[in-house]
């Protein structure tokens, strides 16, 4: 939106130009114009409260402000136009996580640049005309923003993960304590359960990744007592910022293999030190449950070619 214009300032003219109009067509654009704007609006409060740092969550709402202010100029066109208000309306959903939701975002704001432009070049107005030129402008910046954010995150998540998270940061390891090998343990059953999740919301109902599902949270219950047990603090589960979507089925089933891959590794590291016996007995289930998940996966895969 624009800070240097004011929209109550159109003047008698303005106005009775509007309402005397009745072109249908471009009515109904700023209608879903309006919805695109209410519901980028309520996405971007959901996003700033899920982004990384500080800089990235002051930037979205930055964003926001200028959605807000193009939501409400539109809103005064409708009004002009018809001599009504119009009616605010979610249009589109916006995910719940936060890579997801900037690749979302990008999208959308890519998708408002050429629709703004069109209802500039359909309306017959000089303001109608400039002021969506101005929105148009507007969204390409944004589309620059959460492109960066979206290119930014996917290397900050490969980093993170590899350096000190789950079966990646176990690996990497120069030493292990029992806190340490209990909390790698349960970082990566929550990052397969996050992985899974994904996997299903995405394509989809698939029997093998939802029985599976299942059982990581079985291994999540077996390591919970041991957490009790050695009075070591539950980790945050942050596994949703470590999983990508994957591009199709065969994909999906490429991760699902690789994940267990490194979940026996870290297990059969574990095994190899000298820890306790209860522990010693729940990373071999869980190492030996993890045996029987890569071979369902690696079957699925070979179905995929």
């Amino acid at each position: 939106m624009y800070s240097n214009q004011n929209i109550n300032n159109y003047g008698p003219y303005y106005n009775d130009y509007y309402r005397t109009t009745n072109d249908t067509q471009l009515v109904n654009d700023i209608q879903k114009a309006i919805n695109a704007e209410y519901s980028a609006v309520a996405c971007y409060e959901k996003l700033a409260k899920l982004a990384p740092t500080q800089d990235e969550r002051n930037k979205i709402l930055e964003i926001q402000k200028d959605e807000s202010r193009h939501l409400e100029e539109f809103s005064r066109i409708y009004t002009n136009l018809t001599g009504r208000q119009p009616i605010f309306k979610i249009s589109e959903e916006c995910p719940d996580k936060y890579r997801a939701g900037i690749e979302f975002a990008f999208k959308d704001e890519q998708e408002a640049v050429d629709f703004y432009l069109d209802i500039a070049d359909k309306a017959q107005d000089a303001t109608i005309k400039d002021r969506f030129r101005r929105a148009a402008a507007d969204e390409q910046n944004h589309a620059v923003w959460f492109l960066f954010f979206f290119q930014n995150s996917k290397v900050t998540h490969t980093n993170r993960q590899v350096e000190n998270y789950g079966a990646k940061g176990a690996l990497s390891a120069s030493t292990l304590s029992v806190p340490q090998m209990l909390t790698y343990a349960l970082q990566d059953e929550y990052l397969a359960q996050a992985r899974y999740d994904n996997i299903l919301g995405t394509f989809g109902y698939i029997r093998t990744f939802a029985q599976i599902k299942e059982a990581e949270m079985r291994h999540i219950n077996a390591l919970l007592p041991l957490f009790e047990r050695y009075q070591v603090p539950l980790p945050v589960d942050i596994s949703q910022s470590f999983v990508s979507t994957p591009e199709n089925i065969k994909a999906a089933y490429a991760a699902g293999v690789q994940g267990e891959i490194d979940n026996i590794s870290m297990y059969e590291r574990f095994l190899s030190l000298d820890i306790p016996n209860d522990m010693r007995t729940v990373f071999s289930q869980l190492r030996n449950a993890s045996l029987n998940h890569l071979a369902a996966f690696e079957r699925g895969l070979a179905r995929t070619f």
